[in-house]
């Protein structure tokens, strides 16, 4: 099969630190290709991978030197995939809606998988209009808001089996993932740790719209003892992160699409302690891989139990559910579909021209 996965070019695929549609991007085309089949990969020049790179930009959005405008590169980078559309039996957007209008012209057969929240009023006018566009969600939770979308699967995101390091025998302390927003909730997390006296090592990084919060919020609890700030980790530093931790916290408080961190952690053997929110009782099997919580209490209620959950049962109910082999699995199965229904013609020239 000849398929075409297109990125957003923020990170590069893989992330280099933080990034999880890209490192989603990156485990589904390997596997592609591990697999047999062409595969071509739309992201910045800094990406690393065995598929046929096409890049507009030498270098991920966020981590260059000079200034871009982020939607001027997506759209260039967007033209490059409709001249090549004819070359590729499906083609995989993982950028969000921006290229819907564009596709409507196209007649090679296409899917989109919405990686973001889906609660934004402005995201019911786009769907309205664009109810015959196949998409994918993350997780049934995801589509809760937005109804109307042309859906096609659930497919939950995966990672390889061999990345994460299964480890029986864990550290001391608990661990937090991601960003310092109000969103990830640092702070719950830092309350949980502080009341069960447990350290905390915190690897996340600061957006520059999140600067306030963190200096505000987050960094007047941070005395590199009992609440350690690590910041933004490669892979490596992250799989000793998650294996060596008693517990990751997921204090979330937003729709939560998916969580890849909950299944990096349960990944290693690592329990999780999660706020009843978005994807998290799809993914967090309450009771046998962490424990679902509404609250600090609760959450601190849990933590007295840790020990009680099987680290191996979190490393087996990862494998049987988010495996990058069965997520991809999922995706060829979303492929076969599309391209059965698509009537391939002459593309108009206004598009290929």
């Amino acid at each position: 099969m000849r398929i075409a996965q297109v990125a957003p070019l923020t990170e590069s695929v893989p992330p280099k630190t933080y990034g999880g549609i890209e490192r989603v991007v990156n485990y589904l085309t390997e596997e592609l290709v591990h697999q047999g089949h062409e595969v071509t990969l739309f992201a910045s020049g800094d990406s690393l991978t065995t598929a046929d790179l096409v890049a507009v930009v030498d270098r991920s959005l966020r981590l260059s030197e000079q200034e871009h405008d982020a939607p001027v590169w997506h759209m260039r980078q967007l033209m490059e995939v409709i001249r090549m559309a004819n070359k590729f039996d499906i083609i995989h957007f993982h950028t969000d809606y921006s290229h819907f209008p564009v596709c409507r012209l196209m007649n090679t057969p296409h899917v989109t998988t919405l990686h973001g929240r889906l609660d934004m009023p402005s995201l019911q006018i786009m769907f309205d209009e664009f109810k015959d566009m196949p998409v994918v969600s993350i997780s049934d939770a995801q589509r809760r808001p937005l109804l109307n979308a042309g859906y096609v699967a659930t497919v939950y995101n995966g990672t390889p089996k061999d990345r994460y390091l299964f480890n029986p025998h864990p550290g001391d302390y608990l661990a937090f993932l991601g960003r310092y927003c109000v969103e990830k909730g640092p702070v719950a997390a830092i309350q949980i740790a502080n009341r069960v006296g447990m350290p905390l090592k915190m690897a996340a990084k600061v957006d520059r719209v999140d600067r306030d919060y963190f200096t505000t919020e987050v960094q007047p609890h941070l005395d590199d003892r009992q609440i350690k700030h690590i910041g933004e980790v490669d892979d490596k530093e992250k799989v000793q992160l998650l294996s060596g931790a008693r517990a990751l916290l997921f204090p979330i408080d937003w729709p939560e699409p998916f969580g890849l961190v909950m299944i990096e952690a349960m990944a290693c053997g690592t329990p999780v302690i999660a706020f009843r929110r978005g994807s998290v009782e799809e993914v967090i099997k309450d009771g046998v891989t962490g424990y679902i919580v509404d609250s600090v209490d609760e959450a601190v209620a849990a933590l007295k139990q840790i020990d009680r959950i099987d680290r191996l049962a979190c490393r087996k109910h990862f494998e049987k559910h988010f495996s990058t082999q069965r997520m991809t699995e999922q995706y060829l199965q979303v492929y076969s579909q599309l391209m059965q229904k698509t009537d391939r013609r002459p593309s108009p020239s206004i598009v290929h021209g």
